[in-house]
């Protein structure tokens, strides 16, 4: 694992033992986290099975470079990064998106190909709007804590926990995402609310699963339903994970699906 020498963003990867599967893995990780949190569980779990599974930092993340610049990035920007790594590529993946992930491979599927797309929790094409404000009517005090967060501060971890865990999480792990966490661009913000949604026609048609989590404060299962419909596949709803699936202690749930699907799909 190491930072992608050609494209400086930091891009860690884990690779199979024997033959690969034709097909590499690219995970984009979602607001205010980073490559990082793929490499808790997903990236060796997916090489175990026989994947290259690689998870950039968009930029301003995690060990990518320009975070002091990172109100100026926007949804754009991060399209543009996720095809750079893209491009660096033995083959066209298939692209594994988390939350603002989601979105931003939604983003890239306008103008590009790809082997597959899981969006995992992803925000809706229709946007961020109608999820955040369920947040601030039904968890105010969470709300805050993001508000908090955006504006440069540090959340507390009982917030983080709620954010992103129904399951219990070991404390140790907790004060590590905690630490790991970030501010998000502003800008990326308004373009996943209002200024730069993705036109649902012109996203390739390619194999897609959508997963969502019962419990999911930030993207509730109605959003995850959503975004299902919006592209005429099926929503899978875990039942017992909050929005951090790839974190979650039964976290090997989400992969099984995802593995399941990859098996199903295979060229």
């Amino acid at each position: 694992m190491k930072p992608n020498d050609l494209c400086e963003l930091e891009v860690l990867y884990r690779r199979p033992e024997g033959t690969a599967d034709p097909r590499p893995l690219l995970f984009v990780h979602g607001a205010y986290a980073g490559a990082w949190c793929w490499d808790e569980h997903f990236l060796p779990y997916f090489a175990e099975h026989g994947f290259e599974a690689h998870a950039l930092s968009l930029s301003g993340h995690g060990g990518s470079p320009d975070r002091a610049r990172l109100d100026h990035y926007s949804i754009a920007d991060y399209v543009d990064d996720v095809a750079r790594i893209v491009g660096t590529l033995p083959a066209p993946p298939v692209l594994i998106g988390h939350s603002m992930g989601g979105f931003v491979v939604q983003k890239y599927l306008e103008r590009a190909d790809a082997a597959g797309v899981v969006l995992m929790s992803s925000v809706p094409p229709q946007g961020l709007m109608s999820s955040a404000w369920g947040l601030a009517w039904r968890r105010p005090a969470l709300m805050n804590q993001f508000t908090r967060l955006l504006g440069g501060g540090r959340v507390d971890a009982p917030s983080l926990r709620d954010a992103l865990f129904h399951q219990p999480v070991d404390d140790k792990a907790l004060q590590r995402y905690l630490r790991a966490s970030q501010p998000e661009s502003h800008r990326a913000i308004w373009d996943m609310s209002l200024f730069d949604l993705p036109h649902v026609h012109r996203v390739a048609q390619i194999p897609m699963l959508v997963i969502g989590a019962r419990h999911d404060e930030l993207i509730p299962p109605g959003q995850v339903q959503l975004t299902a419909r919006s592209y005429g596949v099926e929503a899978h709803i875990l039942p017992d994970m909050g929005h951090g699936m790839m974190l979650e202690r039964s976290w090997h749930e989400a992969a099984a699906l995802i593995l399941r699907w990859l098996a199903d799909t295979a060229p």
